[in-house]
């Protein structure tokens, strides 16, 4: 009989699919016994639970030992969709306070594995949360008619003082990219999102702990399993002490009501962050609690824009933040290091102004020539001008490209252009210009007279009041600074050695001395001088600043104070306050005189009621 080659072909295509059915059998059976652990984590779902305790958040306490935040217990309300049977779902709205549709929207995206992708009908999912002692309360008398739910003992963050909002941040419900990025979070949680509880947050968050309880069939808690052996307890984050005296950051806001700018104020010796005062400023209160999305909201929709912090982001990206004439004791140590300056003698003519062909930066009425200190303490244009052009002018460079180079490398260590490496989110960088700024609008033709405005700290030069900070804190230690921190303290651990280390700029220590004079002699009989009235006592160096704009110019104010030993370095900017002299120097010594003191003199709180009831009219568009 002749082989029939069909049905000898269809025995190897039989067998083929039979093998490939077998592998495909055990290649799941592999998976489902041996690569994932779901079926057991099902399974033991019916027999334990695993009740997640979690860890009281670490607290907030200013220099003094003032508590700035604390914890106040909330309850979350948690549910194991497979133990829900028969529900009760009006029952159930009426005893929460919400409605059938919210109800139904709140389990719709508790399965929605987009939304939730840690959901299990076998494991506690998050119902509702930040409930009161009183909601709460309301809910438990009624619990054991609502198998499946379980109530979740919380904290939620709570502030001694409505004040220092920026600074201290907040806490909010994580985000999908939060779980994905640490997967100690799941949906429910909460985790800093501005200011220290953001960039602290593994210190502040602590530990969770769990508890294994033990269910019969009927899904009933029987008690721990083996006795609460394998529990473990949350361990209590660590709690903060931070450089702030909030004293001094409720003066500096008291003083900044119905104006919009910024107080940064810092320990020179340490670098810790004594104020950060960005106004128009917000209540903490506001966002803590199941209103704090309704209230960030409202916030952002605000046109001034609250919830800017003005002392770090550098709101002047949008032409706004220029250091002006406090960017003149950057220039004078530049120059003394360069030798394009002595410091003793006249140098050059103020004639009203810089004057160069029909080039004129105009100035106001004083001596001349003058030599480097009376032209710190009068604020003089032409001499700054003057000494950026020489500069730039100078053949040891080769070109104006080389000289800008050395010049921005001396900014750029004084802590200009780049990011300080404050230890909170949000700082801006400020911009100091190098040679390709100019050379691609110029096409490489340019000199010291084509960007002479960046001598006065105007043009293209942009810096952060945190910056303009750390520039009179440099200059109060005579040539050191440390990276402006407001954390001082972390329980049981070490601060970061970055703000422990002194970072050095390129001047040398010798030419500090000479500016620090100039500073002195403006209170004592130039710019500054309303800073010696206001505190006499107080030894204060300053230097003002007004920073051109395309409305009312902006009032800005460096110093620090005692001359000697100084003890804090501030930085004040109003904007549109008009001359220096107007607002940021009274300011400024009014603050310094708060924390040297612990208290303002009885004339001094007339002044600063008097500046805090100074309205400046911005008008309703957005800034």
């Amino acid at each position: 009989m002749a082989k029939d080659y069909v049905l000898e072909k269809r025995k190897f295509v039989i067998g083929g699919v039979a093998v490939c059915i077998v592998l495909i059998y055990m290649m799941r059976l592999f998976f489902l016994q041996i690569s994932t652990d779901d079926y057991k984590k099902n399974a033991d779902s019916n027999a334990f639970l695993n009740k997640i305790q979690y860890p009281s958040r670490g607290a907030m306490y200013d220099r003094n030992g003032k508590l700035l935040v604390f914890n106040q217990p909330a309850y979350d309300i948690t549910v194991v969709p497979k133990e829900v049977g028969e529900l009760d779902t009006l029952d159930l709205c009426q005893a929460l306070n919400i409605t059938r549709e919210q109800f139904l929207k709140i389990m719709a995206d508790m399965k929605d594995r987009r939304r939730n992708p840690g959901y299990s009908r076998y494991t506690n999912q998050l119902f509702m949360s930040q409930l009161s002692a009183e909601e709460c309360g309301v809910f438990q008398e009624k619990l054991f008619k609502f198998p499946g739910f379980y109530i979740q003992r919380r904290t939620i963050r709570q502030y001694t003082y409505n004040s220092a909002a920026h600074a201290l941040g907040d806490i909010g419900e994580v985000s999908m990219r939060d779980i994905e990025n640490d997967d100690y979070y799941i949906r429910g949680d909460y985790i800093g999102k501005q200011g220290v509880e953001k960039s602290y947050e593994k210190y502040l968050r602590g530990e969770k702990g769990v508890e294994i309880l033990l269910r019969d069939a009927h899904g009933r808690i029987q008690g721990h399993y083996m006795d609460g052996q394998f529990d473990r307890p949350s361990v209590p984050g660590k709690n903060l002490t931070l450089g702030l005296d909030i004293d001094l950051q409720m003066l500096g806001e008291r003083l900044l009501k119905n104006k919009i700018g910024s107080i940064v104020a810092i320990e020179p010796a340490t670098g810790e962050i004594l104020c950060l005062v960005s106004s128009p400023d917000f209540d903490p209160h506001l966002m803590i609690g199941r209103q704090r999305g309704k209230n960030h909201l409202m916030l952002q929709r605000d046109k001034q824009k609250p919830l800017l912090n003005r002392a770090l982001l550098n709101h002047a990206i949008m032409g706004v933040y220029p250091p002006g004439s406090t960017f003149k004791a950057a220039q004078a140590l530049t120059f003394l290091q360069e030798g394009i300056i002595q410091e003793n003698t006249p140098m050059f003519p103020c004639y009203h102004g810089f004057i160069h062909g029909s080039l004129k930066v105009g100035c106001h009425g004083h001596a001349s020539p003058l030599p480097l200190v009376p032209a710190l303490a009068t604020s003089c244009n032409s001499y700054f001008c003057w000494g950026l052009y020489r500069m730039f002018g100078d053949r040891k460079y080769g070109s104006p490209q080389n000289a800008i180079t050395v010049w921005k490398d001396h900014m750029v260590s004084q802590g200009f252009g780049y990011r300080l490496g404050v230890d909170l989110p949000g700082e801006g960088r400020g911009l100091i210009p190098n040679a390709a700024f100019y050379d691609k609008p110029y096409k490489g033709r340019w000199n010291g007279l084509t960007v002479i405005s960046i001598a006065i700290g105007q043009g293209e030069i942009l810096a952060t009041p945190l910056q303009i900070a750390n520039l009179s804190a440099t200059i109060a230690n005579r040539g050191h600074f440390i990276t402006p921190h407001i954390v001082k303290e972390i329980q049981d651990n070490e601060i970061d050695s970055l703000y422990r280390t002194p970072r050095v700029p390129t001047i040398d220590r010798i030419h500090y001395e000479e500016v620090v004079k100039g500073m002195r002699a403006a209170v004592t009989g130039g710019t500054c001088r309303t800073a010696g009235y206001i505190f006499p006592d107080g030894e204060i160096c300053g230097k003002t600043g007004t920073a051109q704009n395309r409305g009312h110019d902006h009032s800005v104010f460096m110093g620090f104070a005692p001359m000697n030993n100084p003890k804090i370095a501030i930085a004040v900017y109003v904007e549109n306050g008009g001359f220096g002299a107007t607002y940021g120097v009274p300011i400024g010594a009014l603050m310094m005189e708060q924390y040297l003191n612990g208290k303002l003199s009885p004339a001094s709180e007339v002044k600063a009621a008097e500046f805090s009831d100074r309205i400046i009219m911005y008008g309703n568009e957005e800034r």
